[in-house]
């Protein structure tokens, strides 16, 4: 039976404020306070591994912190280190791949990931160093980690060291765009957030390639007066949205937070570790400071202790 007018018009509005209701929802960041697992929940599972992002989504986190290098070969992988000794055995897989160091006057064997190809790096178990019962975890690719935690928990990608790999910026956003992860809270089971120490990366990022994904500067206290005075937050905000400062430089300056946020400009402090409290009585404790002095979120090795809504 035929729809009288009023009906029709009723039935229009109804869609037309679903289709709105759909598009704010796709396009909204997530609800504040941010949970960003450092690594993945890194306090419980071997660091940047697909354990660690898994537990961290369980553990109610809202993004899991990565960090993205590239192997010999160009394959886009996680790693936080520049080399593979400290999280894998590369030592006993190829024990004679080792390049002599000098770290502070001391002779030390390393492995640089730029000196092995991704099937190299398939044959390194990356979880044992932690603990047993994680052993035989891989080192996991960009698109595999993308591919596993979709639309449970959110990615903040750090860029790692990328002055040492040209190109990796277009590369970073060709995996993204692969995923339909390339614009902003395209999914919003899955948000993206871009991050690095590097400026001019993010310099690549924003007015090179002029993605518009959201993009935070991370620095530490050693840059913190550069970033953090009217000038630097002016100055960052042409390539930034958003800072990811240590957490000493927002415990030092409290009301950087509130200076950032005039600009528009959320701010997740890192790292909030239970290893590492300082004078407070707990990690919890330390992440409720921070989130009281103004941060947006935390970044934290231990997301089931932190604040939520």
């Amino acid at each position: 039976m035929p729809l009288a007018p009023r009906a029709l018009l009723l039935a229009g509005l109804l869609v037309a404020r679903g289709l709105v209701a759909l598009i704010a929802a796709a396009g909204s960041p997530p609800a504040r306070p941010w949970v960003v697992a450092h690594r993945g929940a890194s306090a419980h599972a071997p660091e940047n591994t697909i354990p660690a992002f898994t537990l961290a989504a369980e553990q109610g986190a809202t993004f899991v912190e990565l960090d993205v290098q590239r192997t010999k070969d160009g394959a886009l992988v996680l790693l936080h280190d520049l080399t593979l000794e400290r999280t894998t055995d590369i030592a006993q897989v190829f024990p004679d791949r080792a390049r002599e160091v000098m770290v502070k006057g001391e002779a030390r064997r390393q492995w640089p990931l730029a000196d092995f190809t991704l099937a190299e790096v398939r044959r390194l178990d990356a979880g044992r160093w932690f603990d047993a019962r994680f052993a035989g975890t891989p080192v996991p690719t960009l698109a595999e980690t993308i591919a596993a935690v979709r639309g449970r928990i959110g990615l903040y990608i750090e860029l790692k060291a990328p002055e040492r790999y040209p190109g990796i910026e277009a590369e970073i956003l060709a995996a993204l765009t692969a995923a339909g992860l390339d614009q902003p809270y395209a999914d919003p089971r899955t948000p993206v957030v871009l991050q690095s120490f590097t400026v001019g990366s993010l310099q690549i990022l924003a007015r090179d390639l002029r993605t518009t994904l959201p993009i935070h500067l991370l620095f530490g206290p050693a840059d913190a007066a550069r970033w953090t005075s009217a000038a630097g937050l002016a100055e960052a905000r042409t390539f930034a949205t958003g800072l990811s400062p240590d957490k000493q430089v927002l415990r030092a300056d409290p009301g950087l937070a509130a200076r950032a946020h005039a600009l528009g400009m959320p701010v997740t402090p890192y790292t909030f570790r239970a290893s590492a409290v300082g004078t407070y009585a707990d990690v919890g404790a330390e992440m409720r400071a921070a989130l009281a002095a103004g941060a947006d979120g935390v970044i934290t090795d231990n997301p089931d202790q932190a604040p939520r809504r």
